[in-house]
């Protein structure tokens, strides 16, 4: 879940991304943006385009009530291209979209069927980093799950069961994975411990925002200590 406010220039675009620290160590701040995990059907997931129509549905589904009151971010379609450009340009996060096949829910005739929202980014250079030892190829997830016809079902705890696996394929830099939603955020807190996330305990990163901590390591060993 992503709660935050973005500065804007005169021109009504952003001149930064929220959460993103600037400010950061030289081996944390080479770090490449994530590669992007690979799912076999009946997922399938691919970055998001500012160019084409997925800054119109964003801004329908982030009006959602059920996005409204988690995400915070009922932008227009102009705000949420340009916010899609600044993260393609850095290497701090990654846009996505998450598509299901709905015959796994017994509706083949709907075809394959955008989902869900996903951010993948570095945790080192977001503000999580600060509440423990961030290693620079750590990666966070964010999810904004739009269609309502998937949810309680298990389908995106299945998903999230395959996550970490998916990521640590294709980036073999990371060894962790970590996850920050709203302490308040029931469902997704859930998702992650039936997908075996491990909780780190509950902090108030700002005085606004209050999270809970999750990893999903490599190894054992890979469980990070807290600052």
């Amino acid at each position: 879940m992503e709660r935050s406010t973005q500065q804007m220039n005169p021109a009504g675009t952003p001149t930064a991304l929220p959460r993103e620290q600037t400010d950061l160590p030289a081996d944390v701040a080479a770090a490449p943006a994530p590669n992007l995990p690979v799912f076999e059907a009946p997922f399938s997931l691919r970055m998001a385009d500012p160019d084409g129509t997925d800054p119109d549905m964003l801004e329908e589904w982030m009006a959602r009530p059920h996005l409204l009151e988690s995400w915070e971010q009922d932008w227009d379609a102009r705000r949420r291209r340009e916010n899609f450009r600044t993260q393609l340009a850095g290497t701090y996060s990654r846009p996505c979209i998450l598509s299901l096949d709905f015959a796994v829910i017994g509706q083949p005739e709907k075809g394959v069927v955008d989902v869900a929202y996903i951010e993948f980014y570095r945790a080192a250079k977001d503000e999580i980093g600060t509440l423990y030892h961030a290693d620079p190829g750590d990666i966070g997830v964010h999810i904004a799950t739009a269609e309502t016809a998937v949810m309680g079902k298990g389908i995106m705890s299945a998903w999230f069961s395959l996550l970490a696996a998916a990521i640590f394929a294709t980036n073999p830099d990371c060894r962790r994975m970590m996850g920050d939603p709203d302490h308040r955020n029931k469902p997704i807190k859930r998702t992650l411990e039936k997908a075996n996330w491990q909780s780190l305990g509950e902090f108030d990163i700002r005085p606004d925002r209050r999270i809970g901590l999750y990893t999903a390591p490599r190894t054992p060993d890979d469980v990070p200590a807290l600052r």
